[in-house]
């Protein structure tokens, strides 16, 4: 059995073509870790320090938008700044549609994945440069290129960790569970990093000791972003004979290229399959709506209402972020063990999905209790804490599962294409979640209940409908978990 050519096969600019993982095992070959396809580890690894990189440069950003001009911020109001981040996270969740299709068309994903990286890169450290240069373009366009980037990288390396396992194989969830601890694993280093850069008075003290400006302690940050996003790629480059070589493709493989098989018509089971992504998409993205506000209006409640101090111990409220993966790196293997335990036996994807919509929701009704307790003061770190692990249960049961149908269930030829419209959900979302943190206000703690019990209460509605749909969606997945 060979799996979509287009990841490797078409790679004939390096003087070689290129096997899966799956395909490497089903000849007799070691497999990697726990397992897995050799390949997992080498994703893995920089997938983390993509994730570095985008979840530094996130942590930080909402916060440099609002902080005054005299504190190297930009000074704009919470409604530009919510704005301008629910644009950007939307840009680069969007980009993954035609970053898919010119992987899966032109570049192949491995290319895709080193060019995206590159490009990421570069964004990253043009918007360290706003610091020397003083221009706000340079931060618009660093923007600019991160979200570009990202659409290039993003759904062609989720399309590599599908492309491991052989169609029916049992460790695919348990494989994206695992690449989705990786993820997390950089999304929870890079806000302690590049939060203590930006924010941290030890940081500004050594900076101002040594003749530099204090006030740019943000782009230091930034610039720690792209430093992550380098060790990611050059990781991916030296890694690749995890992939192993082979002399030749296959005819069946390379085929898979042509002009004539890339819009071949789908089968009526395809179809229905396709569906499926459909509506799990649109549950997606009513997840996606409240999950976001975890970099924006959960972001500015640590910010603005929470004690940042613990035992006399001050730290900056970036630092929150890093929570949220540390509770994904310990809840994703339990989960992973879980369903490789399972087997066949394990929860539906849209079981799954119900379930995560329902731990998200209670996580929102805890918001509502930090709100109404905010009105006495800064509160305690704990009620963050306990919205997040909550939220976090919610997000290690969707977003690997989610990974995995798309690509049991996209055509084989479309791989990249629909995992592209796969994260459109995310664009949605994140502008959507965008503009409804646009109404943060920390001084009017009554609404902001209101504001967070309605989240919990869509939620919920949600994961009961979903609930409902189930049996019909599963009918419609022909066989496929």
């Amino acid at each position: 059995m060979f799996v979509l050519a287009s990841i490797f096969c078409n790679d004939r600019t390096n003087g070689f073509d290129m096997a899966t993982s799956s395909e490497i095992a089903l000849h007799g070959e070691s497999l990697g870790i726990g397992g897995h396809p050799r390949g997992l580890s080498t994703l893995f690894f920089t997938e983390l320090w993509e994730r570095f990189s985008y979840y530094g440069m996130r942590a930080i950003l909402i916060l440099y938008i609002v902080a005054p001009v005299s504190n190297g911020g930009l000074g704009l109001s919470i409604k530009a700044a919510a704005a301008i981040y629910g644009t950007y996270t939307m840009w680069v969740y969007l980009l993954a549609l035609p970053g898919g299709f010119i992987a899966d068309r032109w570049l192949g994903a491995r290319r895709a994945v080193v060019w995206g990286g590159i490009i990421i890169a570069l964004g990253h450290f043009v918007i360290a440069l706003v610091a020397v240069i003083s221009e706000i373009q340079l931060f618009y366009a660093g923007l600019a290129l991160i979200t570009i980037g990202t659409g290039l990288l993003k759904p062609s390396i989720s399309a590599m960790v599908g492309e491991l396992y052989p169609d029916g194989d049992e460790r695919r969830d348990a494989g994206f569970s695992l690449f989705f601890m990786g993820i997390n694993i950089g999304a929870a280093a890079a806000p302690i990093v590049c939060g203590f850069l930006a924010q941290h008075p030890v940081f500004k003290a050594w900076l101002l000791s040594v003749g530099m400006n204090p006030a740019h302690s943000w782009h230091w940050g930034f610039g720690a972003a792209g430093i992550g996003m380098v060790i990611g790629l050059v990781q991916f480059l030296v890694s690749q004979d995890r992939f192993q070589t082979v002399g030749k493709c296959k005819h069946e493989q390379s085929a898979f290229m042509s002009d004539n098989n890339l819009f071949q018509p789908l089968s009526a089971q395809q179809w229905r399959r396709v569906g499926v992504i459909g509506i799990l998409f649109l549950f997606t993205v009513i997840f996606g709506i409240v999950s976001e506000q975890a970099g924006s209006s959960m972001n500015l409640f640590a910010d603005r209402l929470t004690r940042t101090s613990i035992w006399g111990w001050e730290f900056p409220s970036s630092w929150f972020q890093s929570v949220i993966p540390i509770y994904v790196i310990i809840l994703a293997p339990l989960l992973s063990r879980l369903w490789m335990r399972l087997g066949d036996r394990q929860p539906s994807s849209p079981a799954k999905f119900a379930l995560s919509l329902l731990f998200v929701g209670l996580a929102f009704s805890v918001m509502v209790a930090a709100s109404v307790a905010a009105r006495h003061g800064e509160v305690s770190p704990l009620w963050l804490l306990g919205a997040f692990f909550l939220q976090e249960i919610g997000a290690v049961l969707l977003n690997p599962t989610g990974l995995s149908v798309v690509t049991k269930l996209a055509p084989a030829h479309l791989v990249g294409v629909m995992m592209g419209v796969w994260f459109l959900a995310s664009a949605v979302a994140s502008r959507i979640a965008g503009h409804l943190a646009g109404f943060f206000d920390e001084n009017n703690t009554d609404f902001l209940a209101q504001y967070f019990g309605g989240l919990s209460g869509v939620m919920i509605l949600a994961a009961l409908l979903l609930a409902l749909l189930t049996p019909r969606i599963r009918r419609m997945m022909a066989g496929v978990r």
